[in-house]
């Protein structure tokens, strides 16, 4: 691992020296992507460079240990247990960074949330979740874009997809596919009693060109009059457009737009990003059969998280995580929630990295 990390050191000095080099700078395509490779290759690099000086102060302390001073002896043992707590944290922190990328990693995210079991309030709750997304997105500085929307009424909503653009997207938010479920008195029941109900939650990694190709020959496309509530000709012209993917029977509908081409290509971004996944998904099979540790990866029929809103308390079942303070939740302040989604997931990858190498070994 040690050599690994000084080739990386080396690499990313070499990178900060070229985006110094006045062609790089003249080069606004080349500047951006040496940029981007320095930026995947800092996080891992300011870790050796910490454990590194950790390791230093550590020997230093040991040192010191053999002094003939007491006090500075007694300095000196009472720093060191700290400073090896330090190294052990920070020698885990780059083992999981050095861990195999997911290829979709770097991708911008297509976001499809869904109306689960339990009527209206069902269909509140996936408005709730979109909103929390939406909400998190805007805190993070991330640009979304609306791609459709079904609307439930009462302010619920059957299903809607959004596209969030921002690189590394989907490093964050593969984990939150699955079941939501929540529990809560809906404002309608005059009874005052508790209803559960779902929303299921699809993180799509989005496709370009190159990952999926597809010709006119792969899908039907069909055109119709938008249905529901919408402005002047948007329920008189045919300008909702539906494709159905033969060789998967995937259907995607569009129809919030009043110009056929638009929704028209929302339509094939979205059937992209579910093709791209469906790729994904089988790679990752093939390479884990057991699967261990790749909820919301595909597998949308599990319950991963409730939100119990009488006792104010969310609960993510996966990692055995509560938090409470659910207004601030639905209000998008989920960067805790996620990052420890993330860190539990990668930590169950290192094991299982260890695990393949003892036996390989």
């Amino acid at each position: 691992m040690n050599d690994k990390l000084h080739e990386l050191e080396r690499k990313y000095e070499r990178l900060t020296l070229e985006l110094s080099d006045p062609d790089v700078l003249a080069n606004a395509d080349k500047f951006r992507k040496l940029a981007k490779e320095r930026a995947g290759l800092e996080p891992i690099v300011l870790a050796f460079r910490e454990f590194r000086s950790v390791t230093e102060q550590i020997q230093g302390n040991e040192a010191l240990l053999q002094e003939n001073d007491a006090e500075i002896r007694a300095m000196a043992k009472e720093e060191l247990p700290g400073l090896r707590e330090k190294a052990a944290e920070l020698e885990q922190k780059m083992k999981i960074l050095l861990l195999p990328k997911d290829p979709a990693d770097d991708k911008n995210v297509i976001l499809e949330i869904r109306q689960g079991v339990g009527g209206d309030e069902a269909g509140l709750f996936a408005a709730d979740l979109l909103r929390m997304y939406l909400r998190f997105a805007e805190r993070m500085g991330w640009k979304t874009e609306l791609l459709s929307q079904s609307d439930s009424g009462g302010g619920g909503i059957k299903e809607a997809q959004v596209q969030i653009n921002q690189d590394g997207a989907y490093s964050w938010l593969k984990y939150e596919g699955g079941v939501h479920r929540v529990q809560r008195v809906p404002a309608t029941e005059a009874q005052g009693r508790i209803h559960t109900s779902t929303a299921t939650v699809a993180v799509l990694p989005e496709a370009d060109e190159v990952d999926v190709r597809l010709t006119e020959n792969d899908y039907r496309k069909d055109v119709m009059r938008a249905g529901g509530p919408g402005g002047q000709s948007v329920n008189t012209t045919d300008s909702a457009v539906r494709l159905t993917h033969y060789a998967t029977g995937i259907i995607v509908v569009c129809q919030d737009e009043k110009s056929q081409i638009k929704n028209y290509s929302k339509a094939l971004k979205i059937l992209r990003a579910r093709l791209y996944e469906m790729e994904l998904e089988k790679q990752r099979a093939e390479r884990d059969a057991s699967r261990l540790g790749m909820v919301g990866s595909g597998d949308r029929s599990e319950k991963i998280r409730t939100y119990n809103f009488p006792q104010d308390r969310l609960t993510d079942h996966r990692i055995g995580l509560t938090i409470h303070n659910l207004d601030a939740v639905m209000d998008g302040d989920i960067e805790g929630l996620i990052t420890a989604c993330r860190n539990h997931f990668m930590a169950e990858q290192l094991q299982r990295e260890n695990a393949r190498e003892k036996v390989a070994g």
